[in-house]
């Protein structure tokens, strides 16, 4: 059955063919009856715009890239972080008719095949989550005059609006539930300190250990389950009389669960652990994890709506800050 063409809508609206192309392309010097006309026309027979004339026209994709600078090992590992960004920019993106392209940037590489694509114009905004240390890539792809956003604080000093959860007061509430359920040597298992989320969440346990007189101790892991098992056998090896530990990820945390069932320690009864997240691994440990809920799927559709606003000419905000919740479970 062929397509339905721009003459048949213009034809069942009654107007002319110019007309039907404003309204596709969005031209503001069409009065809104004849626009809903034509959109009933173009409903009724079921009309495909041409993508590639419109964006011709209008300058405009209607696409918008999500960049991980990961390895794609790490995107699609059991890290639920992704997963979550990935949903809320779909969503977001889905409700305003765009098209999201996902581009994971593990390698220099691809951060040359990533500036060439964006430089081309095949994307009318780009979204960057997950970025380690001072990263150049959200400057380079501002300098050309594209609409940047970051998930999380870009480290750079290059001045770029993003979205971030409240890190630092998570990690304090967590450690403040520690102290006041009677813990005295409260260890910690950072994430990785080229990391925003990494550094900010170890800062937070630092600030409410020091408003209490207490000593930090600190063990570094990268996200993983591995690297929270590896740290938590650390910890215990460097002080063995340690009765709770704070861990930047839940992930990380069950890694140091078992490490810490191994080890022969109790939970919560010898050590307690609290993790950060709230993945919905944490509630099917053994025990369940006590840990700080962050709206992952939240941020990503913060992110999406920011970066729309962005792209389409309005001021917004230099930074969206989300709130965190603390989750008390069995291991405290």
């Amino acid at each position: 059955m062929p397509r339905p063409t721009l003459e048949q809508v213009a034809q069942r609206a009654g107007v002319s063919r110019a007309t039907v192309s404003r309204v596709v392309n969005d031209s503001p010097t069409v009065a809104e009856s004849i626009r809903a006309a034509v959109r009933r026309a173009i409903d009724e027979l079921g009309y495909v715009p041409n993508q590639a004339a419109r964006s011709l026209v209008t300058q405009r994709t209607d696409s918008f890239a999500l960049i991980l600078p990961e390895s794609p090992s790490r995107v699609f590992s059991d890290d639920q972080f992704f997963p979550g960004i990935i949903r809320g920019v779909s969503q977001e993106l889905d409700s305003a008719d765009k098209q999201l392209v996902l581009m994971v940037a593990g390698s220099q590489a691809s951060h040359d095949r990533i500036e060439r694509y964006a430089l081309a114009r095949h994307i009318d905004g780009v979204l960057i989550a997950s970025m380690h240390g001072a990263d150049p890539l959200p400057g380079t792809l501002a300098r050309m005059g594209i609409p940047v956003l970051c998930g999380g604080r870009p480290l750079s000093q290059v001045r770029v609006p993003y979205v971030e959860v409240d890190n630092v007061t998570g990690a304090r509430t967590a450690v403040r539930h520690l102290l006041e359920t009677g813990r005295t040597r409260i260890a910690t298992i950072a994430g990785p300190q080229d990391m925003v989320a990494g550094i900010d969440r170890l800062t937070g346990y630092r600030e409410e250990l020091r408003g209490s007189d207490r000593r930090s101790i600190v063990a570094v892991g990268d996200f993983t389950r591995d690297s929270g098992a590896v740290a938590m056998r650390q910890l215990l090896e460097d002080d063995p009389d340690l009765d709770a530990v704070f861990v930047a990820s839940d992930l990380m945390a069950h890694g140091a669960l078992q490490a810490l069932q191994a080890a022969g320690r109790r939970v919560p009864d010898d050590v307690a652990v609290i993790g950060f997240d709230d993945i919905a691994l944490a509630r099917y440990t053994e025990p369940p994890l006590s840990t700080v809920r962050q709206p992952i799927v939240g941020q990503g559709r913060e992110m999406a709506r920011q970066l729309l606003r962005l792209a389409a000419g309005e001021d917004i905000a230099d930074s969206v800050i989300l709130p965190t919740e603390l989750v008390i479970r069995g291991t405290t």
